[in-house]
C-alpha cells in the first residue's frame, strides 16, 4: 500500500512538471530592451552689422521761387539694416553733414557736368550755400517690419520730431535697444511729407545749370 501511494505521488509531480513545461513552451519571454546614450551639439560663427538697403536721399525735385518761404516735401527711401553678430548689444543709425575737399555738409552750389560757364565740375567755390538744418526727415508714422523670420523687438526711429539731415554733427535717427533689432528690419510707412527742404525768400537762382548739393554720410553703428 506504501508503494502504490508513492507511485501515485510520483506520477502526480511527474504530471504537474509536464504541465509546468508546457506553460513554459507557450507563455511569451519577458520583454528585453536596449538603450544607447546619444548626444550633438552646434556652434556659432558670428556675422556682421550692416545695411542690407542703406539709406538714400531721393532727388528734391525744382523749387520754383514765388517770393515767399517754401518747404518742399520728398518721401524717405526705405533702408534696411541686418545684425546678424549674435551679442544682443542693439545697434543705431546716425546720420551727417560731410566736410573736407569736393564735400558740402550744407547745401551749396554744385557744377554737375564737365563744365558750368567758367566753372569746372564740383562745388562752386563762394557759391550760393543755405543754412545748415535746410533739410529734415520726419519718421512719423514708419516702423520697421521684421524680416527673413526675424523676430522680436524691433528698432525704434527716432525723428518724431523732425531730425536735422544736413547738420555738421551727428544725428540719431534709429536706435536698436540691448536685445532688440537682431536679425533683419525693413522700413515701412514713410510718408509724402517724411522729408522737409525748407528754402528762404531770399533763396538765389544759379547760373548754367548749377544746382544745389549737399554731402551727408549715413553711419550704423553697435550699440543702443
Amino acid at each position: 500500500m506504501f508503494t502504490s501511494s508513492r507511485r501515485s505521488l510520483e506520477f502526480g509531480l511527474a504530471a504537474a512538471a509536464s504541465v509546468l513545461c508546457s506553460i513554459a513552451l507557450v507563455a511569451p519571454s519577458a520583454a528585453s530592451a536596449a538603450t544607447q546614450e546619444d548626444k550633438t551639439q552646434f556652434g556659432v560663427t558670428a556675422g556682421t552689422l550692416s545695411f542690407l538697403a542703406a539709406p538714400g536721399l531721393p532727388g528734391l525735385g525744382t523749387v520754383t521761387l514765388n517770393g515767399k518761404a517754401q518747404t518742399t516735401n520728398a518721401i524717405m527711401n526705405a533702408l534696411e539694416v541686418a545684425d546678424a553678430t549674435g551679442t544682443g548689444a542693439g545697434w543705431n543709425v546716425t546720420v551727417e553733414g560731410q566736410t573736407g575737399a569736393g564735400k558740402s555738409a550744407v547745401f551749396a552750389a554744385y557744377c554737375a557736368k564737365a563744365k558750368c560757364g567758367t566753372e569746372a565740375e564740383g562745388y562752386v567755390t563762394g557759391g550760393a550755400t543755405l543754412p545748415a538744418n535746410s533739410l529734415t526727415l520726419n519718421s512719423t508714422g514708419a516702423t520697421f517690419e521684421g524680416q527673413n523670420g526675424s523676430t522680436g523687438t524691433a528698432p525704434a526711429l527716432q525723428c518724431a520730431a523732425a531730425c536735422n539731415v544736413d547738420s555738421k554733427t551727428a544725428v540719431k535717427v534709429v536706435s536698436a535697444a540691448k536685445e532688440a533689432g537682431m536679425g533683419s528690419w525693413l522700413t515701412k510707412g514713410f510718408t509724402a511729407t517724411s522729408l522737409a527742404l525748407t528754402t528762404p525768400s531770399t533763396l538765389k537762382t544759379l547760373p548754367n545749370e548749377e544746382i544745389y548739393r549737399v554731402n551727408v554720410m549715413w553711419t550704423l553703428s553697435t550699440g543702443p
